[in-house]
């Protein structure tokens, strides 16, 4: 350092620590000196300004000897200990002579009354002759006013000052150094003395003890000394950044590097979250450095111990899918392994509510509706989020904590960044206001590994008064909880009937079949059972005793958790139990629920089911998984009467023909006859309700129509039939089937109505039975397909026949039929005609029946009859033609 034009420092090489220093005056000349400021504990003290040409002496010296090695002998010393002698650049006394060079600028004088008659005596005469004649420095005209600094030491406004820099860098001169991150500077042009923090970290400093002495923290020295061997007097520039008190915050850049970074990457320095926001060069350039530093352990960080330091890479580090949102700040994800594990998203704190007594005592707190935001972050996570694949970095493990007076107990959570599409789930609901930023204690290093861009998400939250932040009214949600309440569950019912299909969410999965369900249109909560199955039970804790759950009640909760908890779906209500518990069908992504647990095997049909549109699916799943055995059907045993069946194939086809009434044709050839035998009871039924029609008329538009629901329907005859709706697209369209008949039709709610109890189906079941033809195959061509049904509505439409079912199917059982009059099989026929190809099936009891259609097949080929016109298509293009063998 040089501390005027006529005295340095040097110090030594350093060895395993700060090296020593040495203070040199120069002998025999003087130069002025610099400006000091009054004692702040003499009041009466004022500031000295400095001597005209001390600071040009100053400035010569610093630019020639600052970081330079020189060579010195010292030529006496005072009894105070100051010691005088001679300077040399370079390594020895054969260098550059210091105090002729600055004699020789006129910067400074020989000392008067010093004898004359020595070699260096002489030397600086002629050096000050010679500045003399050149009228150099002190020797030019004037009064050398023009070189003594205006010198400011404190800021009216500082404020205000770093703005007015608008963050460019200024030119300075690092005067002193405090510790490794705070300096004096020298602002230039204009001489502003500021001390300069450096923004976003902090070195270990020097406290000051009572006694005024000083005691450094580890590492102090060494940083100090890092940065004054680089700095200390070195022309710099600053960036004004922010700042705090008198002190500014900036960013000191050297031409060599920048010495925030450099301080941080050596292990000098910690990243300080109250100015990193107003570094500008990005605060994860620091926090980058900041973690190389702790990786290695270096100097500070000798100790350091990462926050998931034992966790395994796999455990760090992973994708998993969410499968529920808890609250506003932790989510239940499942691992690859089928794992279920909590994570809490880091650094950030869910809305809560504020302050005493805002709560009603008598009114259970309901944390999701009642605290002010918590619906809507939660309801933010839960759509971004459910069912969706996430990354998951783990940044800290917050060990367990036990309960306090104020605090209650926490078990350990795993804290994480949780991103989605290269989005920081956190950073988002903090950024929308819907979570708040948590602050450390600068030492606490368990945070989010993206904790700056929260803190900046959060500041721009406040900026734009959003969510939390807002200061508008706080949204309120009323939300009825009907769950249990048989009252209001009976009020609501008709409702939720008239309703048809509503949306919902489903909240929380009980088991299997029970769940609670949120009615976003009602606002209501309620509990929600499948209809038409037979869940197993989960354990239950009875008073005295716990219930054990039946085989396979967790598998079944388990499953439809992971279907439809927290998603978006659709029910109907059909009707309710006593207990104040809707009962109905819940449909997810298209499918229903119901049917989706039989057809895993986790539940079995009930007979309530019949009564619903979608028992056949219900009883095809059932046989799909009692044939594979598994879960609720391991055990199961078929029935001995279908033991028989086998026994019966080894035998001749069994031929029990009887009379039906064809009434229906479909247009995939499937047909719907009455039974004969039962006829006249049908006859009568309709005969009794066409009376009570005509004695009680339906009130025109009185009946609101319910899918799957039964109902009277006025044909074009003018007739009433009973009829099942089957899609309700609006008023004006309503889609019927008549169930005794089999036809269909699309009618207005006007001509159906309700119907009456003495003549449901449980007084006599739908009289229309569907059945298919065996052995043939339908054309899949549509013109064909419409010549064979043509054919066949000619034939048999409104004419009794006799019918044989041959076999059984998923969708209806298959069957030959033949004319009343001539007995002729009606399929043979079509395939006779070549309307229709033959089904071949393996079983042995067939193959009779088989062959003659195989032999009518033939013929009809070889009279290129229909299908056949232009040869067997089936060879080689079958699939262009849509026909499979």
């Amino acid at each position: 350092m040089v501390l005027s034009g006529c005295a340095i420092i040097v110090r030594g090489q350093p060895r395993g620590g700060p090296p020593p220093e040495r203070q040199i005056n120069l002998s025999n000349i003087r130069a002025g000196n610099l400006a000091r400021r009054a004692a702040a504990t003499q009041p009466d003290a004022k500031d000295t300004p400095d001597e005209p040409w001390a600071f040009p002496a100053r400035e010569f010296l610093r630019k020639k000897l600052i970081g330079k090695e020189v060579c010195f002998t010292i030529e006496n010393k005072t009894p105070q200990g100051r010691e005088y002698g001679m300077i040399y650049l370079g390594k020895d006394t054969n260098g550059e002579n210091i105090a002729e060079s600055l004699v020789a600028e006129g910067l400074a004088t020989r000392r008067e009354g010093m004898r004359a008659n020595n070699p260096e005596q002489n030397r600086l005469s002629e050096c000050e002759e010679q500045a003399k004649a050149a009228k150099k420095g002190m020797w030019s005209e004037g009064n050398g006013s023009h070189t003594i600094r205006d010198l400011k030491y404190t800021i009216e406004n500082p404020r205000h000052f770093v703005d007015s820099h608008h963050q460019k860098p200024v030119n300075a001169i690092i005067e002193h150094v405090r510790d490794g991150s705070v300096v004096r500077a020298l602002l230039l042009p204009d001489y502003y003395l500021v001390t300069v923090m450096l923004s976003g970290i902090k070195c270990p400093t020097f406290r000051r003890e009572a006694d005024g002495s000083e005691t450094p923290e580890p590492f102090a020295a060494e940083a100090k000394f890092f940065t004054e061997s680089r700095l200390l007097q070195r022309d710099v520039q600053i960036i004004l950044e922010s700042c705090h008190n008198q002190n500014i915050l900036g960013t000191i850049l050297h031409p060599n590097g920048n010495i925030t970074e450099l301080l941080l990457k050596e292990g000098f320095a910690r990243c300080v979250d109250w100015s990193i926001a107003v570094y500008t060069r990005g605060a994860e350039k620091l926090r980058a450095a900041e973690r190389f530093a702790k990786e290695r352990r270096l100097r500070i960080w000798r100790d350091y111990v990462a926050p998931t330091a034992n966790l395994d890479q796999k455990d760090k580090q992973f994708v998993a899918k969410v499968m529920q949102v808890l609250n506003a700040d932790a989510i239940v994800v499942k691992l690859n392994s089928g794992d279920y594990k909590t994570i809490h998203l880091s650094s950030i704190r869910p809305p809560r509510l504020e302050g005493e007594n805002t709560q009603d005592k008598n009114k259970k707190l309901r944390p999701l509706y009642d605290i002010p935001y918590m619906f809507e972050a939660r309801e933010f996570l839960r759509k971004k989020l459910i069912g969706k694949k996430v990354n998951v970095t783990v940044d800290y493990i917050r060990p367990a904590s036990p309960a306090t007076e104020t605090v209650p107990a926490f078990s350990e959570r795993t804290c994480a960044t949780v991103t989605i599409g290269g989005i920081n789930i956190a950073e988002a609901l903090v950024s929308k206001g819907l979570a708040t930023v948590i602050r450390y204690r600068q030492d606490d290093d368990q945070r989010s590994s993206h904790y700056d861009e929260l803190l900046a998400a959060e500041a721009r939250a406040i900026k734009n008064g959003k969510g939390l932040h807002s200061k508008k009214e706080v949204p309120i949600h009323r939300v009825a909880d009907i769950s249990g309440d048989t009252q209001k569950a009976k009020q609501f019912l008709p409702f939720l009937q008239r309703a048809g299909r509503s949306e919902a969410v489903v909240e929380y999965v009980f088991s299997g079949s029970r769940l609670k369900l949120y009615l976003p249109k009602e606002t209501c909560l309620i509990t929600f059972l499948l209809a038409g199955i037979e869940c197993p039970r989960g354990a239950r804790n009875l008073p005295g005793l716990v219930q054990e759950g039946e085989p396979f009640s967790e598998e079944a909760t388990l499953f439809t958790k992971e279907l439809v908890l927290q998603r978006e779906v659709e029910v109907e209500v059909e009707s309710m139990d006593k207990a104040g518990n809707f009962i109905g069908w819940l449909h997810i992504d298209g499918a229903n629920l119901s049917v989706l647990l039989v057809e895993h095997a986790l539940s079995k049909v009930h007979f309530t089911a019949e009564r619903s549109s979608y028992y056949k699916s219900l009883l095809s799943a059932e046989e799909a998984a009692k044939q594979k055995k598994e879960k609720v059907w391991a055990h199961y045993e078929e029935q001995p009467v279908e033991e028989v069946m086998p026994v019966l194939e080894e035998k001749e086809r069994s031929a029990s023909y009887k009379p039906v009434f064809v009434t229906e044709i479909t247009d995939d050839l499937h047909f719907y006859v009455q039974d004969v035998e039962t006829g006249t009871q049908l006859e009568k039924l309709m005969e009794n309700m066409r009376n009570d029609i005509a004695s009680h008329p339906p009130v025109e538009g009185s009946y609101a129509p319910r899918r799957g629901e039964f109902c009277i329907a006025k044909f074009v005859d003018g007739e009433w039939y009973r009829a099942r709706v089957e899609k309700v697209e609006s008023p004006a369209k309503i889609h019927v089937f008549y169930i005794d008949y089999g036809n269909r039709e699309v009618l207005p709610s006007t001509r159906l109505g309700t119907l009456s109890p003495a003549f449901s189906t449980r007084v006599l079941p739908a009289q229309a039975t569907e059945y298919a033809f065996a052995f043939i195959q339908v054309p899949q061509d549509d013109d064909a397909r419409t010549d064979a049904v043509d054919s066949v509505v000619r034939d048999i439409q409104n004419t009794q026949c006799l019918l044989n079912v041959e076999h059984l199917s998923a969708g209806c059982p298959h069957v030959t039929l033949q004319f009343a009059d001539s007995k002729g099989d009606v399929g043979l026929g079509l395939v006779k005609e070549g309307l229709v190809m033959v089904e071949v099936r393996k079983e042995k009891q067939f193959q009779k029946v088989i062959t003659e259609y195989l032999n009518a097949q033939e013929s009809a080929k070889s009279a290129r009859l229909n299908l056949w016109r232009y040869g067997d298509f089936r060879a080689d293009d079958a699939d262009e033609f849509g026909y499979s063998r």
